[in-house]
């Protein structure tokens, strides 16, 4: 078992198949960007499943495929079919804004994909173009449907609300998920980099005082998620709800992640800069799977305690897409 300093087992790795995205979302990317890691530099499939395959040998159960968009990353559902072959991979999902996941669903599902969470902040097209700076509203709505229909089960809707700008799609965004059964996750904003600090998200912790007699809630244990997400659901089973809090009550003390850039970086936590890069000792001619674990174990002994967001918001300049979402 991976067990940091402060006691938290460590059992969840979210890993960025690409810092890449074809989105500008107003909390994320600057539009304009253009300062992404070079392909050279990216962490090949081979790369991945070996250091995959040593943390599974170290006690890690749950992965996650992110970005950046991971769907931009050629030939993917091969890297998950060979994750999947993994022994001790007990779970692995991803993290999607589904503008390409209408080609790539069932070829997903086919190679062993278990569960996908999906970006969606709206159900209107101005308001999806004002956030991500795209008219792809219909794409990613076909993206969703197309993973529904190739079968996958619990699927979870990623949205970020903010003041003034989506705050008023709340209310159809529940009755878009219980119309198809899907799971609404709502998350803070975290002020990472100029794009999240200088966005104003809506409390959650507030908002669920607020809804929790209009729907009935009771707080669930049955969804399935290795993540920081607290759900509630209706007492009709109707309506699941999941929130992530980083900001009004954060979850540190049982953190269970860490994060791998596409770039072969480990990153301890969203809201420091503790980080342990393991690209160049994989590529090593004379790298070991022991030397894998022993920087592994090294890295983990990094992991701070808390993240810093409310007491220093400036403290995190990198992007989101840079760490892995």
């Amino acid at each position: 078992m991976l067990v940091d300093q402060f006691g938290r087992t460590i059992d969840y790795v979210r890993i960025s198949v690409t810092d890449k995205c074809d989105l500008r979302c107003t909390y994320c990317i600057p539009e304009g960007f253009r300062d992404f890691e070079v392909p050279q530099n990216w962490l090949t499939f081979d790369e991945l499943t070996r250091i995959i395959r040593n943390f599974t040998e170290l006690g890690v159960k749950r992965f996650r495929l992110t970005g950046g968009e991971p769907l931009l990353r050629k030939d993917l559902p091969e890297l998950v079919a060979s994750i999947k072959a993994i022994d001790g991979v007990e779970d692995l999902s991803m993290t999607t804004n589904a503008t390409q996941l209408e080609k790539h669903a069932v070829a997903l599902k086919e190679a062993g994909l278990d569960r996908l969470n999906i970006s969606l902040d709206g159900l209107t097209t101005s308001v999806i173009k004002e956030i991500t700076g795209l008219n792809c509203f219909n794409k990613v709505y076909n993206g969703i449907m197309a993973a529904k229909n190739a079968g996958f089960k619990q699927i979870k809707i990623n949205m970020v609300p903010m003041l003034n700008l989506n705050d008023n799609q709340i209310e159809p965004m529940i009755a878009f998920c219980i119309e198809h059964g899907f799971i609404l996750r709502m998350i803070e904003v975290m002020p990472m980099g100029d794009t999240g600090r200088n966005t104003q998200g809506k409390n959650l912790s507030d908002f669920l005082k607020e809804i929790y007699h209009k729907y009935d809630l009771v707080e669930s244990m049955q969804v399935r998620g290795g993540g920081p997400a607290r759900y509630w659901q209706s007492k009709d089973g109707k309506f699941t709800l999941g929130l992530i809090t980083p900001i009004s009550q954060h979850f540190c003390e049982t953190c269970n992640r860490v994060r791998l850039s596409v770039d072969g970086t480990l990153y301890m936590c969203l809201g420091q800069n503790e980080q342990y890069a393991l690209r160049d000792l994989v590529r090593s001619p004379d790298c070991t799977d022991e030397s894998i674990k022993h920087a592994i174990r090294q890295a983990i002994d990094l992991k701070p305690e808390k993240h810093e967001f409310v007491e220093d918001k400036g403290k995190i300049a990198r992007f989101m897409s840079m760490t892995g979402g």
